[in-house]
């Protein structure tokens, strides 16, 4: 052979080795075992071998050797993140080192609805089986309901100290713009106040009006007078499972607010941001009354006569619901409901 033509081989060897080298680099990977995607959990502190073999043996990688080679030859060698990645079906290896050296690991969302209890709290905290450690409860109304991002391997009583100081944060600022004459003697009063008014309604164009009754009532030493604070010195949060009785609403609790004047002594749960700020806003009516009114709201009133009035429309209203569903559960038309 001469030595053009050797030269010419050697060439062609070498292009047809970084065509092979480019195609395992930027070509597709393996297809996902599960579904389109397969999940893979790198331990902090493992090395650019541990990872490449945790790599293969998920299935997301051919090779391991050539993962740690291309890793060193990219330079993301001293890049790689620990953490949990979804690894996409025939991800490519190149696609493969870039997420794991962008550290695009999973994100977790832990969303804690508006009124729940801190009892709840801890259930939703201690099922996210993705979080670490052990969580001390956090006090009633403490927690700011929200939808928080978590990373595996977070530790639970870190991700709860962010909802609390979350909490915290809003309720500084609501209190430096709070209305001026409201009779609260701390900010954690105004936390128990929200509270009740997140139970009472679902509405929060209600909140502040609803707010603003409650306050009218404290400024005359009237009885709160409101059910889910009754439930709550009852069940501690929990749902009652039935409509309150007479005997339940003659409880001797010190959350029986038909029974003491004031507010409770802690909140009935963890009110979210339209409720604190209804709390610690509400307009200036003089209304002291409210009662559902059939269309999801409720109808308020400044008299005891006109609240009644109210109560009469309502109580007709929840007769003709009951007439019509018990006809239909029997078969029936609902004729004069």
């Amino acid at each position: 052979m001469t030595a053009a033509g050797a030269l010419i081989t050697v060439g062609v060897a070498a292009a047809l080795g970084l065509i092979v080298i480019l195609f395992a680099y930027f070509g597709p990977g393996p297809a996902a075992r599960q579904g389109a995607a397969t999940t893979v959990v790198l331990r902090p502190g493992a090395g650019v071998p541990e990872i490449a073999s945790e790599l293969k043996r998920a299935g997301v990688i051919g090779s391991d050797t050539f993962f740690i080679v291309a890793a060193e030859a990219t330079g993301a060698a001293h890049k790689l993140r620990a953490g949990e990645y979804d690894v996409v079906s025939h991800a490519s290896l190149g696609a493969v080192i870039d997420a794991l050296a962008s550290g695009r690991v999973v994100r977790h969302f832990i969303t804690i609805p508006e009124g729940v209890s801190s009892d709840t709290v801890m259930e939703t905290l201690m099922r996210a089986d993705y979080l670490t450690g052990v969580a001390p409860a956090p006090p009633e109304g403490a927690v700011l309901p929200e939808t928080y991002e978590a990373l595996r391997g977070d530790d639970r009583s870190a991700v709860l100290r962010r909802m609390m100081d979350a909490r915290d944060r809003l309720l500084a600022t609501l209190w430096a713009h709070r209305r001026a004459d409201l009779p609260y003697k701390s900010p954690e009063e105004a936390v128990i106040l929200a509270s009740i008014v997140e139970k009472e309604t679902a509405r929060p164009d209600e909140r502040p009006r609803i707010a603003a009754v409650f306050l009218n009532r404290l400024k005359v030493n009237m009885p709160l007078q409101s059910d889910p604070t009754v439930i709550y010195g009852l069940t501690g949060g929990k749902p009652l499972g039935h409509g309150l009785r007479v005997s339940e609403l003659a409880s001797q609790t010190p959350y029986n607010t038909y029974k003491i004047t004031g507010l409770p002594p802690t909140p009935i749960g963890n009110p979210g941001r339209a409720s604190l700020a209804a709390a610690l806003d509400p307009p200036h009516t003089d209304e002291l009354y409210f009662v559902a009114d059939g269309t999801g709201g409720h109808a308020f009133s400044a008299t005891l006569a006109q609240h009644q009035q109210n109560v009469v429309r309502w109580r007709g209203i929840e007769a003709a619901r009951n007439c019509r569903a018990a006809a239909m559960a029997a078969g029936k038309p609902p004729t004069g409901c």
